[in-house]
């Protein structure tokens, strides 16, 4: 792995605990998925569920359906809580030079309220969202690594899901395992991602490893 230039962030289980219900909620009324079906436990799980389900549909969703999934989007930030380490983490990262840039499936109004409620606008150098970028999934992270010119190589991508795992790799970015989940942390860990983390507080200490490293080689 060659030394670490950006990071790329999806706020959904990377940067803060958001509610599952929200994300459900979308996906039994504007996917057809059962009601009965309970939402998982995971936030992570049930957003990237989402994704999928949206991409399947592709254009198909009129204004108010497009209305009700921002609307309930915006519901899930505002029942967000930051990680704790988020804060210090973002400084020590800007602080060593590295580009940090947002790279989110959520709508411009859900992620610029979300870095407002956390008040961490400041330390992104470029926010992507699926309007902006014209997409979901792999369409953020593509625009991100183009819009800073960053090479794929030198960037890394942090997630928490299988889903997330595959996205990277279509990209052609490094994947940083988040591991909120040690069970599932330790399935998706066979997916051979770059690195993984149990918490922010790590993830300075992980790019300069990865950057001496390479200074040995």
């Amino acid at each position: 792995m060659q030394r670490i230039d950006g990071l790329l962030f999806e706020p959904v289980g990377c940067l803060a605990e958001f509610p599952s219900e929200p994300f459900h909620e979308i996906a039994v009324r504007c996917f057809g998925m059962s009601r009965g079906k309970k939402p998982s436990r995971s936030a992570s799980r049930s957003y990237w569920h989402l994704l999928n389900l949206m991409q399947a549909a592709g254009e198909k969703l009129d204004d108010s359906e497009n209305a009700l999934i921002e609307a309930l989007e915006l519901e899930a930030v505002d029942g967000t809580t930051a990680y704790e380490d988020v804060l210090p983490a973002l400084s020590e990262l800007k602080a060593m030079g590295i580009q940090l840039l947002i790279a989110s499936s959520l709508s411009r109004a859900a992620t610029t309220r979300f870095l407002e409620k956390c008040s961490i606008d400041e330390f992104f150098s470029a926010v992507w969202n699926r309007d902006n970028a014209g997409g979901i999934k792999a369409a953020p992270l593509a625009r991100a690594i183009g819009g800073a010119a960053l090479p794929a190589e030198r960037t890394a991508f942090l997630t928490d899901t299988a889903e997330g795992l595959k996205v990277a790799e279509f990209v052609g970015v490094n994947s940083i395992l988040m591991m909120n989940d040690p069970d599932e942390a330790k399935r998706l860990a066979t997916r051979d991602p770059a690195g993984g983390i149990v918490s922010l507080h790590e993830l300075p200490d992980f790019v300069r490893f990865v950057a001496a490293k390479n200074a040995r080689s």
